[in-house]
């Protein structure tokens, strides 16, 4: 039986663009080395005024109008988040107060660049257990508040924005994997890759925010592995082939991984949502937003088969297949 349906999606980006060659008047770098290494030719950045919060109820807002239903329906926001607008309360909360659907549950979750991926099966579980009957899970981020703007090899990568979907528990009469739905999700963490890809602050520790700090190279390599592994795990779950998935729409954390991932699995670069060039890394927020991007422009359409994916720090990895 398929899971909670996805009603509708929405994003949102800060106002100010950062190419590279803006970049490249700031730190040791070039637009040439950029592309070549990442994909990257530009991100959002946020002002003063923008923060997780107005970023995820922006996006939240999109997403319900997208989906056609009120804000008073919601009765459960789970946001994925490794930049918070507090250390509490929980940024959902204050999406949850400028939304106006008070009330429900509402808390963040923490699994950086595999956070939607995590809150979207934490949503579907509460769905399918009645705690409520529609939810908003979104990622949001203003990852250029822990960048050091000192270190070229992670300050090209990240960029700041939104994404959001409404999710609706599945009715009595949910049907296979022909009707629309999440079919199949899997999630993993490895806490001993710790220090591959972290942020050296926080409040228990130094009392300080941070910055990102990563070892590209290895983070690459256990990229391609784990998340091929998973996708795997997800097709075999739901008795799925790779051939008849008509939409892909990864992490979009480095173009040189989707294009990795993909051939390891034998799938089309054709069928990739690829949205990295325009957005950059943007964490938590990434795969809500390649979503919404492939859904508004036209490539995303009802009853086709979207395999999520991502991996982030921890090190966590997950899939997702949905029938739109």
């Amino acid at each position: 039986m398929t899971g909670s349906r996805l009603l509708g999606t929405g994003s949102a980006l800060p106002r100010r663009i950062v190419t590279n060659a803006e970049l490249a008047e700031r730190v040791d770098t070039s637009d040439e080395w950029i592309v070549e290494r990442t994909g990257i030719r530009q991100r959002h950045i946020a002002e003063a005024d923008e923060t997780t919060a107005t970023l995820a109820t922006a996006a939240a807002r999109a997403a319900l109008a997208d989906a056609g239903v009120d804000a008073s329906s919601i009765g459960l926001i789970v946001l994925a988040t490794a930049t918070p607008d507090n250390t509490f309360p929980a940024t959902a909360t204050k999406v949850q107060a400028a939304l106006g659907c008070r009330g429900g549950i509402a808390f963040d979750v923490a699994a950086v660049c595999s956070g939607f991926l995590y809150a979207l099966a934490t949503a579907d579980s509460l769905l399918r257990t009645g705690m409520a009957q529609r939810a908003l899970v979104i990622g949001a981020e203003t990852f250029s508040r822990i960048l050091d703007w000192e270190d070229r090899t992670t300050c090209v990568l990240f960029g700041d924005g939104a994404g959001a979907v409404v999710l609706e528990a599945p009715g009595a009469d949910a049907g296979g994997s022909d009707a629309p739905g999440i079919l199949g999700t899997r999630l993993h963490a490895d806490g001993a890759c710790h220090d591959l890809l972290y942020v050296d602050g926080g409040p228990s520790t130094t009392q300080t925010v941070g910055h990102v700090r990563m070892r590209g190279p290895e983070v690459f390599r256990h990229a391609v592995v784990n998340l091929a592994s998973v996708l795997k795990e997800v097709l075999e779950e739901t008795g799925i082939s790779s051939d008849e998935i008509d939409w892909v729409v990864p992490h979009q954390a480095n173009a040189r991984i989707l294009d990795a991932t993909a051939r390891k699995l034998g799938i089309s670069p054709d069928k990739v949502v690829v949205t990295v060039d325009r957005h950059a890394n943007t964490s938590a927020a990434s795969v809500p937003l390649a979503l919404d991007t492939a859904r508004r422009d036209g490539r995303i359409k009802p009853g086709d088969l979207v395999m999520l994916e991502a991996m982030g720090g921890g090190f966590t990895w997950g899939a997702s297949l949905i029938r739109m």
